[in-house]
């Protein structure tokens, strides 16, 4: 079963042609570049640059699948949650192609896709438990089966993602911030540079705001008492307390609910620290981690493909009235 898969849910205009587990092809058309002159996504533009991009791409995805159209047997498509312009581009454009071609039309949530992505080019079956990282999401999920969803813990502000990326912009890092951070990050030195530990009532849940004001207050501090800061060492030691609450946390979580097996989702899941902390978390706790090619950590339709997959064999079938959603829980049905 091949199916032609696409994303937009943000500032990535990607089409993707797969067929079960594997990917024939994934074509990114990146928005970076523009939205790095405004140091963040500007929706408005995003919207506008996915109604350019996404016919070349879908052509350069069956071009580089070596098939034609007769050959697609469905459309998958990100419908939420994300920026709500962008993604009606996407789903506009897959209700379209769907119909034209008189195939079944998926609906697929991007948080769900996310989590797909480790099902690429591995074994990976459910049950397990999903850390899922993203710029605008933290949350953990028991993964019951391909499309049954238990969220235990979430973040109560700002995402993993938003801590980087503000810190980032604070210091006059480049977009993306938290990527730039991870990159010129040395070694941390917490004290040189203290950072909280933030608490939660839930067990199970993130806060990232505390620790994000904690480390602006730290810059302008410095700024004010013009005292030169080591930007890559405070950029390690926030990467550093960002990754060990997050391996912490989920650790904690699967030793407390069984699991022997835990994946790694999101944009954030491509950071360095993060994986470093995990894998020896699990390695230490005798748990199985599954972590996706650094190509498939941020939004892409390979993903988005192989989701839709297993949300077709379910019998999660959309129709022409299919909307976008800019918010929409993980386990929404």
């Amino acid at each position: 079963m091949k199916i032609l898969a696409i994303e937009s849910s943000c500032d990535e205009t990607s089409v993707a042609i797969t067929e079960k587990r594997r990917v024939l092809s994934n074509v990114v058309a990146t928005q970076i570049a523009e939205h790095k002159l405004y140091g963040g996504v500007v929706p408005e533009i995003a919207s506008r640059r996915h109604t350019e991009a996404i016919t070349g791409v879908c052509r350069e995805a069956i071009r580089q699948a070596n098939i034609s159209y007769d050959d697609i047997d469905a459309v998958a498509v990100t419908f939420a949650p994300g920026l709500i312009g962008a993604l009606l581009v996407g789903v506009n454009f897959a209700k379209g192609l769907a119909a034209s071609l008189s195939v079944p039309l998926i609906p697929v949530h991007h948080l769900r896709s996310h989590i797909a992505a480790n099902y690429i080019g591995s074994d990976l079956k459910p049950p397990f438990l999903c850390l899922t990282v993203s710029g605008g999401n933290t949350i953990i999920t028991e993964v019951k089966d391909y499309t049954s969803f238990n969220p235990i813990g979430g973040t109560k502000d700002d995402a993993a993602g938003e801590c980087f990326d503000k810190v980032a912009r604070t210091l006059g890092l480049s977009y993306p911030g938290g990527v730039t951070l991870d990159k010129i990050a040395t070694a941390p030195d917490e004290k040189r540079y203290p950072l909280p530990i933030p608490h939660t009532e839930g067990k199970y849940d993130f806060s990232f705001s505390g620790l994000k004001t904690a480390a602006i207050n730290l810059i302008h501090n410095c700024s004010q008492k013009n005292e030169e800061i080591d930007v890559p060492v405070l950029c390690a030691t926030l990467r550093h307390r960002v990754a060990e609450i997050l391996t912490d946390k989920t650790i904690t979580a699967a030793k407390d609910l069984g699991y022997s097996t835990i994946a790694l989702a999101g944009g954030v899941s491509a950071n360095s620290e993060l994986r470093k902390l995990l894998s020896a978390a699990c390695e230490e706790n005798g748990i199985t981690l599954y972590k996706p090619e650094l190509k498939y950590c941020g939004d892409n339709a390979a993903m988005v493909g192989v989701g839709g997959y297993y949300e077709y064999l379910s019998g999660n079938i959309g129709t022409l009235d299919l909307n976008a959603a800019a918010t929409m829980p993980i386990n929404y049905r």
